[in-house]
């Protein structure tokens, strides 16, 4: 199985790409697979995120493209920027996570589809929108933000762990 453990700001060459959705994207241990169907094992740091775009180099010197998968969603617009704030506002105040975006000169919220928050923000005056799209949240105040280096691993890989597979006899 292919371990992914080093993140690499640029390659010139892809050669696989793995479509996961946020709240894979912030797990520290992850089997997933390429859209091959390729098994891999993700190892990084606890609390680092995974982003759009992010670049993983496996143990074998392969490069993977981290894309995020579409998901369930809400999209929040609303007719001015002082309902969107608000909005924000009350979403904030509940520690939901929010995706900031901008499209035609105009702002928009994305948060995780919540039948509880889409009835507030309706009651806010807002437009919600059911949608299929990747979810990218702002990382926060203590979020860490990206650092650039060429390349630096992202977790070391644990001597002699077994990752269980569904099909390994108990």
């Amino acid at each position: 199985m292919l371990t992914l453990n080093t993140k690499v700001e640029q390659a010139t060459k892809i050669d696989g790409e793995l479509h996961l959705p946020y709240d894979q994207r912030e797990k520290s241990r992850l089997r997933a697979s390429l859209t091959t169907g390729e098994e891999v094992a993700v190892f990084t740091v606890r609390g680092t995120v995974l982003r759009n775009g992010d670049l993983l180099q496996g143990d074998d010197g392969r490069i993977v493209k981290v894309t995020a998968a579409p998901e369930a969603s809400y999209r929040v617009d609303c007719d001015d920027a002082h309902t969107l704030l608000r909005c924000a506002f009350h979403l904030g105040n509940r520690h939901t996570q929010a995706q900031i975006g901008h499209e035609k000169s105009k702002g928009f919220l994305r948060i995780r589809k919540d039948a509880v928050l889409k009835d507030m923000l309706i009651g806010l005056g807002a437009k919600v929108t059911e949608e299929l799209a990747p979810f990218e949240p702002e990382s926060g105040a203590y979020g860490g933000g990206h650092h650039h280096h060429d390349s630096h691993p992202l977790a070391p890989i644990p001597v002699r762990q077994k990752i269980h597979r569904p099909s390994d006899p108990s």
